[in-house]
């Protein structure tokens, strides 16, 4: 297995293959984000957290790499978080108990897996997809899930980690991974070094 290519989105800034690509200069830095890169997709704004965060992470990806992004039998995406949905989760609660009014929009996006179905729905693919609850970021895991993904077939993978509550902590870590005869013994390590470089930037 290797890695490819790498991003990474924070209220800080948004990175690529560890260059520092765009500074948050608005509280909404996805939206922030969204208009420095100048990108037409009005259906950004009704997006989800989550969802926000992998668009702009894969936007970023495939910039550089859209040869190998569109072959839709060949590529699974793989994703995860630990809080599930809850930010949106909270707010539709909000609008059925306090406003006695549940908004469709909201319930919509109370499933994390709407994130992967947004960027099917983006690139008209309809390829394999999951998303995993975890307790934290666990790169062995990630590891487990694409050498499976590799042995059904498929040649890369687009992977996840998208931690997005409105908290400043919140992260969108996102590698594609390409399949290769080369036994990758480090690849959990090489993982854990990208994204804690990114966390400590």
């Amino acid at each position: 297995m290797k890695i490819i290519g790498h991003c990474y989105i924070n209220p800080r800034g948004a990175f690529f293959n560890g260059q520092n690509v765009l500074i948050a200069t608005e509280e909404n830095y996805l939206k922030n984000y969204f208009s420095e890169l100048k990108i037409d997709y009005s259906k950004f704004y009704k997006m989800d957290l989550l969802s926000k965060g992998a668009f702009l992470g894969d936007y970023l990806l495939r910039n550089s790499y859209k040869d190998l992004l569109h072959v839709e039998n060949e590529l699974q995406f793989i994703f995860a978080n630990t809080s599930s949905s809850k930010e949106t989760d909270i707010r539709f609660i909000e609008s059925y108990e306090r406003k006695k009014n549940p908004s469709p929009s909201l319930f919509v996006y109370t499933l994390p897996n709407i994130l992967t179905g947004e960027l099917a729905i983006k690139h008209k693919w309809f390829g394999e997809n999951i998303f995993y609850i975890l307790t934290k970021f666990d790169s062995e895991f990630f590891n487990d899930q694409i050498v499976m993904s590799f042995l059904r077939g498929n040649e890369y993978c687009l992977c996840g980690w998208v931690e997005m509550t409105g908290s400043p902590e919140d992260e969108c870590f996102m590698f594609l991974v390409a399949k290769s005869e080369v036994v990758n013994e480090n690849f959990s390590n090489n993982l854990n070094e990208i994204l804690n470089t990114y966390r400590n930037e």
